[in-house]
Parts: C-alpha cells; sequence; structure tokens
C-alpha cells in the first residue's frame, strides 16, 4: 500500500462523498476565489468564505464541520506579523544556548558521574522557546505582574542554558545538573522542581499531563482572582509547552472543556510537535497534527498550525495545481519522521518524486536546499507570528501545533532517531558537527582535550548579543522562570471564629463532616480573613451540607447565571456568580485538584494568599489522584484536603468503591501531607487553626505543608471541649480522652475518627460486664505519630553516645500499663505504624479487606472492628496474662454472638448512607 492510500480520515472530507456534476462549474467557482485571494487578500476571502458557509447553513445546504484543515500553515503569508526583533543576534545567542544545554547534559554523563539527563527535547524545541523569552514571557516586574509559563520537563537544560547566558547561574552551577545532594549550594534539578529550587522554578511539570491540567486551572485561578476583587490579572497569559507524544495522557485533554467553556483566552497550549515519543512515532501510521487539530477545535479551542519554515513558502505559492499540498496531506508521520533521518537526496526522491508536478518544483534546488526546508517550529518568523495571533485572539484559548524535529541540529545520530529520548552524550564526532553546525568559537583541541568535558560558551557580557538579550528581558518585566515567596499580608482569623466548634452539638446529633462546615463557614465570615478562603468541591455539596454557602459564598462562574434556576425558590437555591467564592469543578476530582495546586500556590505566583480547601469522596482523593497532590507537594501548596465520607464502614451502602480503608496509607507516602483523623468537632478546630498558623504564621519555619483531615458522615452528639483539653496531644497526634472509672485489670484503647465512639462504649462494656479497666485515647493522627518516631530514631543513629529523644506517642503512653487495643475504621496497617514506638503488648483492629454494601453495624461486625469486637481483643490479652479468667475471651464471642454480622451494634444509620 502507498503511503498515503489510507489516510482519508485525517483529511476534512468536504468533498469525498459527493459527485462533481459540473467539474467546469466548479473550476470557475475556486479560479473566482483564487482571484480573490491575489486581489485582496487572504483576510478578505476568509470572510467571503465565512458568509458563505454562513448563509449555506440557513439555507439548509449541509457542509460538514471543518475539523482539519490543509497540512500547511495557519497564518498565511500575507497575515503574518512582522518580525520586530534582531534576527541575527537572537541566531547568535540561541546557538550558544542550545550548545550548553547540549554540553551540560553530556558533561553529566561522564564515567564518575553518570547521572544523565535529555538533550534532544530542548534542541527540538528551542525556537519555541526563544521567541517566547525574546518577545512574550514577561516576568514578575512586568507592570501587569507576569506571565505563568509551564515549562516541559524534559527541556529544563534549556532553561538553565539561558540562565547561564543571563548570569543568574554559573558554569559550576550547570556542572551541578542532576546532583541535589553531592554539590548542594550549586545544584540544579534534573525537571522543573519547584521544592528543589524554590527561586527558580514555579511549575513542576514532568509528571505528563498534570502540567496541562494545571496550566488550565491555573488560567482560570488568574479570572478567579481577577472577578473577585483580589487582583487585577488581565493583562497576564498562561503559557503551557508539551509534546505531542504527552497528549496521550488522558489528563492532557480531559479539561480541555472548561477552558473553552470559560472563554480563557489568556491561556495558549505551545505543543511541540516532533512526532516521536520515546519508542517510535506517535502516531506512524497518521497525522498527529491533524489529530490535535480536530480535537481541539471539536473542544472550543482556537487551533494554530505551524507546519513549515519560511523556505517553503515560494513551492506552496508555485503548487498552483495543489500538488504539493496534496503530498503534504497524504504523507504519513512515519514517513516525515524518516525523511529527517535521510538525506536531501532521500527526500527529493521519496517525497517530492511522488509526482512530476512537485519533482519539477524542486528541480532547481539542490539537495543541501531540499534538506534546509524547515519545518515551522524552527522558523522564529513563523513562530512569532503564531505566538502573536494567540495572545491577540480574544474569546477562546489557543493551542499552537509547532512541526519541529526532536535533536535538531545535533547531527544524525540524533535528528529524527527513536532512540533520541535516552541518548544523553555526543560522541567526538557529534560534538565538532554540532559546534559547526551552530557555529560555536571552540576550537577542535579544546574538544579533543577532555571529550567528556566540552566548554561552555558565553562571549561575555559586553557582547552586542548578550546586550540586546539582557534589555529584552528587562522590557519583559525581568528573569522567566522566576518564583517569590513574598506576598500580601494575611491576617489569621481570630478565636471567636472557632467557638463553634469548642461548644459541641448540644442534643443534636452531627457528623464531623457537618462540625467542619460549620467551622468553616463562621471562618469564612471573618471579615479580614474571610476571603482569603477558596473552597473546592467537586458537585458533592449538598452532601456534605455545603449547600449553606451557594446564598451567600455563591458559585464562581465567570458568566455568571443566565437562566431561571429550577430551585430559585429554595433557601439554599443553586447560585452562580462571577464574583462567586466556591470552586466547583463538577464530576471532576482531577480538576479539583488542579484548582487546589492554583489556589494553594497563588501566595507565591500572584503574592496574594488563598487557602483552597478541598471537600471530596475521601476515597476519590489520593487514591485517584495520587500523582497530582505529589505535584502540588512539588509546587509547593499550601491549603486543607478534606475527605468526607470516610472510612470504610461509613458509607457502606454505596459499597466497595465508595468504602474508604487505605487513604490515610497513600497520604503517607506524601512528604508534604499532615494526616489527621479526628473524632470531634473540637479537634478539628484545633487542627485547623494549627494549619493555618504553620501555613501563614508568622513563627512557622515550615510553612509549604498540605493538612489532610478524614471526616465522616455519621452524626453522633458532638460533645464540648473538655476542660483542661490536652491540645498539644491533639496537634502532636494523641491525647488521653477518657480515664478509666473503675479500679481492674487495666487495658488501653487507642481509637481515632469514627472508632472513638466505639472505644467509648468498649470502656463501658469491659467495665460493666467484665470490671476491666480502660483507657480510651483518641489518635487524632496515627500518620504523624510515626513520623515523630521516627525522626526520634533517627536522631539517636546520628548521635550515638548522646541522651535519645523520646518520640510522642511514647512519652504519651508512659505509664499506661495493660495491653494496648488500636482501632480505626482503616486497615490495620493504619494502627500499626506506631507499633515500634509503644513498649506495650499491642493488637490492631481494622477493616482489611473490599467494602461492601451492608449496614454499618453489619460491616463493623464482619470486619472485627466494632465495640464487642475490642472488648474480646482486650478480654483476650489480659486473659493471656492471667488478668481475667482464662475463659473470659469465649464467652465473650459466646455472649455478644461475635461470628453473627446480624448481632452487631455498633454506630447508628443516620447520614448519608
Amino acid at each position: 500500500m502507498a503511503a498515503g492510500e489510507d489516510t482519508s480520515h485525517i483529511l476534512s472530507g468536504l468533498t469525498n462523498q459527493l459527485p462533481d456534476r459540473d467539474p467546469e462549474e466548479t473550476a470557475e467557482w475556486v479560479e473566482s476565489l483564487d482571484a480573490l485571494i491575489r486581489e485582496q487578500g487572504t483576510e478578505r476571502a476568509q470572510y467571503i468564505m465565512r458568509s458563505l458557509l454562513q448563509r449555506a447553513g440557513a439555507q439548509s445546504v449541509g457542509v460538514p464541520m471543518v475539523t482539519t484543515t490543509d497540512y500547511v500553515n495557519t497564518i498565511p503569508v500575507d497575515q503574518e506579523a512582522q518580525f520586530p526583533g534582531n534576527e541575527e543576534y537572537e541566531r547568535r545567542y540561541r546557538a550558544y544556548m542550545r550548545w550548553n544545554a547540549a554540553v551540560m547534559v553530556h558533561r553529566a554523563q561522564r564515567p564518575d558521574i553518570g547521572v544523565g539527563g535529555h538533550i534532544s527535547t530542548y534542541a527540538g524545541a528551542a525556537t519555541l522557546y526563544e521567541v517566547g523569552f525574546n518577545h512574550f514571557f514577561r516576568g514578575k516586574d512586568h507592570p501587569g505582574g507576569g506571565d505563568q509559563v509551564f515549562f516541559q520537563g524534559h527541556a529544563s537544560p534549556g532553561m538553565y542554558a539561558r540562565a547561564f547566558m543571563e548570569g543568574r547561574l554559573s558554569e559550576e552551577d550547570l556542572d551541578g545538573f542532576r546532583q541535589e545532594k553531592s554539590r548542594e549550594g550549586h545544584a540544579l534539578s534534573s525537571y522543573p522542581h519547584p521544592r528543589l529550587m524554590p527561586h527558580f522554578w514555579e511549575f513542576p511539570t514532568v509528571s505528563m499531563g498534570i502540567g496541562p491540567m494545571n496550566a488550565i486551572y491555573q488560567a482560570q485561578n488568574n479570572r478567579y482572582l481577577h472577578n473577585r476583587g483580589l487582583k487585577d490579572t488581565s493583562d497576564q497569559q498562561v503559557w503551557a509547552f508539551l509534546g505531542d507524544g504527552e497528549m496521550d495522557e488522558p489528563e492532557s485533554r480531559g479539561l480541555l472543556q472548561l477552558a473553552a467553556n470559560e472563554n480563557l483566552d489568556n491561556l495558549n497550549f505551545v505543543i511541540n510537535c516532533n512526532l516521536q515519543r520515546l519508542d517510535g512515532p506517535v502516531r506512524g501510521n497518521g497525522k498527529i497534527m491533524q489529530e490535535l487539530e480536530a480535537f481541539f477545535r471539536g473542544a472550543g479551542w482556537n487551533v494554530i498550525k505551524v507546519v513549515w519554515g519560511r523556505e517553503w513558502d515560494d513551492l506552496l505559492t508555485r503548487d498552483t495545481d495543489g500538488s504539493l499540498v496534496k503530498i503534504m496531506n497524504e504523507t504519513v508521520d512515519g514517513d516525515y519522521q524518516t525523511y529527517k533521518a535521510e538525506s536531501g537526496g532521500f527526500v527529493r526522491e521519496h517525497f517530492f518524486g511522488k509526482t512530476p508536478q512537485t519533482k519539477d518544483l524542486v528541480a532547481d534546488l539542490t539537495d543541501d536546499q531540499i534538506w534546509n526546508l524547515k519545518r515551522g517550529g524552527h522558523d522564529y518568523r513563523k513562530v512569532y507570528a503564531a505566538y502573536k495571533a494567540a495572545t491577540e485572539f480574544k474569546g477562546k484559548p489557543t493551542v499552537i501545533l509547532a512541526h519541529t524535529v526532536k535533536g535538531y541540529g545535533l547531527g544524525p545520530h540524533f535528528e529524527g532517531r527513536n532512540a533520541t529520548h535516552q541518548m544523553k552524550k555526543l560522541t567526538l564526532d557529534d560534538l565538532k558537527k554540532f559546534r559547526d553546525h551552530l557555529r560555536i568559537p571552540v576550537s577542535d583541541e579544546q574538544l579533543e582535550k577532555d571529550s567528556y568535558r566540552p566548554p561552555y560558551y558565553h562571549p561575555g557580557n559586553d557582547a552586542p548579543e548578550i546586550k540586546y538579550m539582557m534589555e529584552r528581558r528587562a522590557a519583559l518585566g525581568g528573569a522567566v522562570p522566576e518564583r517569590r515567596n513574598t506576598h500580601a499580608e494575611i491576617v489569621l482569623p481570630d478565636a471567636k471564629s472557632y467557638e463553634v466548634a469548642k461548644r459541641g452539638s448540644g442534643k443534636q446529633q452531627a457528623a464531623t463532616t457537618m462540625a467542619f462546615v460549620r467551622l468553616l463557614k463562621d471562618l469564612m465570615r471573618d471579615k479580614n480573613f474571610g476571603k482569603h478562603i477558596a473552597p473546592i468541591i467537586p458537585d458533592e455539596a449538598r452532601t456534605f451540607g455545603m449547600d449553606a454557602f451557594f446564598p451567600t459564598a455563591k458559585i464562581y462562574n465567570p458568566k455568571g447565571q443566565n437562566y431561571l434556576s429550577v430551585d430559585r425558590d429554595l433557601v439554599l437555591a443553586y447560585k452562580e456568580s462571577p464574583a462567586g467564592q466556591l470552586i466547583h469543578p463538577g464530576i471532576n476530582e482531577a480538576g479539583a485538584v488542579a484548582a487546589f495546586t492554583a489556589a494553594g500556590t497563588s501566595y507565591a505566583t500572584h503574592g496574594v494568599p488563598l487557602v483552597p480547601v478541598y471537600v471530596f469522596y475521601s476515597m476519590f482523593g489520593f487514591q485517584r489522584t495520587g500523582d497530582a497532590f505529589w505535584a502540588a507537594a512539588d509546587q509547593m501548596t499550601r491549603g486543607f484536603i478534606i475527605g468526607a465520607t470516610a472510612g470504610r464502614t461509613t458509607l457502606t451502602g454505596e459499597g466497595l468503591q465508595h468504602a474508604d480503608g487505605h487513604s490515610p496509607l497513600l497520604a503517607s507516602t506524601n512528604p508534604a501531607v499532615l494526616t489527621y483523623d479526628p473524632a470531634y468537632g473540637y479537634e478539628i478546630g484545633h487542627i485547623i487553626r494549627s494549619g493555618l498558623e504553620r501555613m501563614y504564621g508568622p513563627d512557622s519555619t515550615d510553612k509549604n505543608v498540605m493538612y489532610y483531615l478524614t471526616v465522616y458522615n455519621e452524626p453522633i452528639v458532638q460533645p464540648a471541649e473538655p476542660e483542661n483539653l490536652d491540645i498539644e496531644g491533639v496537634i502532636k497526634g494523641i491525647y488521653l480522652l477518657a480515664p478509666a472509672k473503675i479500679d481492674g485489670p487495666r487495658t488501653q484503647i487507642l481509637a481515632s475518627g469514627v472508632s472513638v465512639p466505639w472505644a467509648i462504649e468498649a470502656q463501658r462494656v469491659l467495665a460493666d460486664d467484665w470490671n476491666v479497666s480502660a483507657d480510651v485515647w483518641s489518635v487524632t493522627s496515627w500518620n504523624e505519630l510515626r513520623r515523630d518516631g521516627l525522626a526520634a530514631e533517627e536522631e539517636a543513629f546520628l548521635n550515638p553516645g548522646q541522651p535519645a529523644r523520646t518520640p510522642f506517642v511514647t512519652q504519651q503512653l508512659e505509664g499506661a500499663t495493660g495491653p494496648i487495643v488500636a482501632v480505626s475504621d482503616y486497615m490495620k496497617a493504619v494502627p500499626d505504624q506506631i507499633r515500634q514506638f509503644v513498649p506495650n503488648e499491642f493488637a490492631t483492629l481494622g477493616a482489611d479487606g473490599f467494602g461492601f454494601s451492608d449496614t454499618r453495624a453489619a460491616a463493623r461486625r464482619y470486619f472485627k472492628n466494632d465495640t464487642h469486637s475490642i472488648v474480646v481483643r482486650a478480654l483476650e490479652m489480659l486473659a493471656r496474662r492471667g488478668e481475667v479468667d482464662v475463659d473470659a475471651p469465649i464467652k465473650a464471642i459466646e455472649k455478644y454472638k461475635l461470628l453473627n454480622v446480624n448481632a452487631g451494634t455498633t454506630g447508628n444509620a443516620g447520614g448519608e448512607a
């Protein structure tokens, strides 16, 4: 099968299905259009064509949607904006940067280091970045506030190379690439990692798909800040540089509708279409640029293709019968990749040689001239025109699809090769050819002296091209990328805002979810602090009792509410507003985490602190979006993550996929997340207050944290805060809640979250039925107790011979005698985190295995973590110690029918199930 024979699916197909009953008349119409273009230009022709299409629709003449256009540049030559820069200066230092980027990676791959790096991505994308740096990317000192740029992760060497030219980084810094501890003080992270380089990078992007997602919500966050009157962001643009292979990630495409629906014309995607991913072509038998054009156009985006460089303009002008465009349309990506791995003669024969007409078009060109027919992403005039059109386009986000060659200019071993991504170093011959291609003034002798350490090149700050480069950056507002920590002062809530949490619920029952929501409502009412809160709820506000926020805080929608609400007569009617405070991503946890990240880093990105409070079904948090939370930690996000309807047995009506028995373990893998499992509203109040003070208090030394609180939907009478509450214990993870009320054989019950009332009931049953004395401890954070214990062990390990610090949990339980029963509504591994720090005999009850649909009482009896299971487990350990009758455990099993799931009585049926 000839190439292109089976590629009709990648064309728009406007005439494919229709017969031409009068070719002569058709030719006259086509000739008329050609004449219009010649005499009045493409802009006039566009208007006429749009008018005809509009009229055809009104007359019911069926015209299919044009999902793809021909494989040529979207912007006609006569509409290209004039390039305003000094092409020669920009070419010079772009060459220096490409050289230094490749040399940095090459030097990092020398035998004694061998840390790798990526050479080819930046080599192919340098023009895309440099046009932005020289003419578009605005720094933080720009009057408009500066742009946000999401750099493609594998192109990081290019950003370091530019920072070196600007004097921001030294040669010693470049030699510290990927050696973050061994070269501390002169280390560069492998990819954009704000946590590792907190004054340089702003956005982590190398986890594929998260960059596109976060860029969309960053653009939304800019508008959110503006519409709420917190900051004027009207002159700020968001740029996201992406790879065509990356666009296969569901996250890369899955949120495009938000950008279109909210008319985020402050957002620009630039997709580096080098046609290849790590192992081979992105679409060997198809055309990824055409596919992406159709996809983005269908999603409501403005699409600009930059396919061919200026050298093709004359050929396309002389292509009067469309033969060249037809070949461009029909050639598949696998062939385009092969052409750039071959030669000019190969391209003449296999591409232009497909028809006599196209062969004649290049008859006067040498093989070298054919080889130098550039792809559009390497032509700064074409790229400039696309960027300018994108930033001036109103009403839609824009995607620029730029055709490039991976490894461009690196030589035949690299250009367009499938193995390019894994190739970290250049041979001596590669270095010489690359030097010659870039015209770098480095001698053969310098290269041959040590092929593992070719020199970096900088012409000196007085060189005219460097002066020009620095002038361009100064005019655009300073360095990019740059991250700043300074932000407007934030006044934290006063003590009065937390009183609702301390009071309890009186005689009324309330789940901890509702206790949290009541507290949040009062915090949002705080006249100084409330405006900083950004609640994020993915379509479950009514489930969580947060519909009370609708009438007052309102739901953010930049277009307002232009429909008659079906529930408009209700007190808690759904209310949307451009100034709304609630961010409502819909059924969209990935988008919600992206919104959380944008809001939680606003203190750095915009200098305006926002405190995001993301409330969701706990099962759909770290399990579904753990990678996004990791990126949030890398970006140093601050905020509160609220896992509602938590636990494996509290939402049992919903069954397996809603039953969370493990999220604290998943959260424990993220070093920036503090995980709490509070039992009562007053505990929540102290945890939230501590969290705000840690994030924004003047005395905090580690502000860049996220607090994960699990809250439950099972209503209980919320007790008022006890007198002399051990607040330190609440914050650090454990405090004595209910001392034993009788004398007798002693046991300790450690419980968290929804299981604390079960422990209190077990304390009563042990006393009444078995004359056993039990202390009940509320464990607000198994995770934090473990971290403290591990830190104490580390200190002791590194300071032998010095008095070892006692872990907090060990201190708290000092003098607490008898065996310990630890219980939660999570799998046993959650409480087991502290086992090594507790000298007492230790047993764990939990909910291991899959969840299922049933009553709460039956589920808890099945998992054996209910009240009577606590009793039996305590009796078993006491019996082994000879402190209760040896038959007590078996009698208890029979008495409470422990093996009968229908005999369970723990908990109640209230709340959302």
